[in-house]
């Protein structure tokens, strides 16, 4: 074998470490850390709230998007591969509803997206660079909340938080969910802010994070706007 034969074929190869370790998903973790984007999710009764940072105030640049109109996805990466991904995801819910004829559930698109991120974890050249986030309304099990990581993991979550001060916040949320409570709206919704301003101590102002839900009553995944968030945050300030 030539030796540039030989350099094309270890370019497309994984590669492990001498203890096993695989390097590619370890390199994949720490980019999506380097985006620096804490984000939050809760599950109450009757909704599912998520919650992240909002670095850039245009209106362009979001890591909340809709996939069909009942799924909402939170994307922990920047915003071009943000925007890849929910148009394949589309793309995939598109195919799902016209073959069965109902709306993709919470669980297969996340399934989705963990075998995407696992076959990504297959080749040395790619690259899984996302923490995603899914939520929905299942027909038969109430609210979802999904989270799929770069090694093609997916776990349902009642709270959960990724990327960075990652351990803090689910410390916080497990004492706020250790006696099982069932949240209401408006408690899913300030419990994930109280979470993120907990661990980044910080007050956010309405325009500096993003909230999506989705709720029993209206199924149809959405981004509140500044004033409602404002109006979460004065609730959770009175009530501190």
């Amino acid at each position: 074998m030539s030796r540039g034969s030989g350099a094309g074929y270890d370019r497309h190869i994984t590669i492990f470490s001498p203890e096993g370790r695989l390097y590619q998903v370890e390199y994949a973790f720490k980019a999506v850390k380097a985006s620096g984007i804490t984000s939050i999710g809760v599950r109450g009764k009757d909704s599912v709230c998520v919650v992240t940072q909002k670095k850039v105030p245009a209106s362009s640049v979001t890591h909340l998007f809709s996939v069909t109109k009942y799924l909402g996805l939170l994307a922990t990466c920047n915003t071009a591969d943000a925007r890849s991904l929910v148009q394949q995801a589309r793309n995939q819910a598109a195919e799902f509803r016209f073959k069965w004829g109902y709306e993709m559930p919470v669980d297969v698109l996340a399934k989705w997206l963990a075998d995407k991120s696992q076959v990504y974890t297959q080749h040395a050249y790619m690259r899984p660079t996302w923490i995603a986030m899914v939520l929905g309304i299942d027909e038969e099990m109430g609210p979802q909340l999904f989270k799929c990581d770069p090694a093609g993991h997916f776990y349902g979550h009642k709270a959960t938080s990724a990327v960075l001060k990652e351990q803090e916040a689910i410390n916080f949320l497990e004492k706020k969910m250790k006696n099982d409570p069932k949240f209401t709206y408006d408690e899913t919704v300030q419990t994930a802010i109280s979470a993120l301003q907990s661990v980044l101590q910080e007050d956010f102002k309405a325009t500096e994070i993003e909230v999506g839900v989705v709720t029993n009553e209206n199924t149809v995944f959405r981004v509140l706007t500044t004033e409602e968030i404002d109006e979460h945050l004065t609730a959770i300030s009175e009530r501190d």
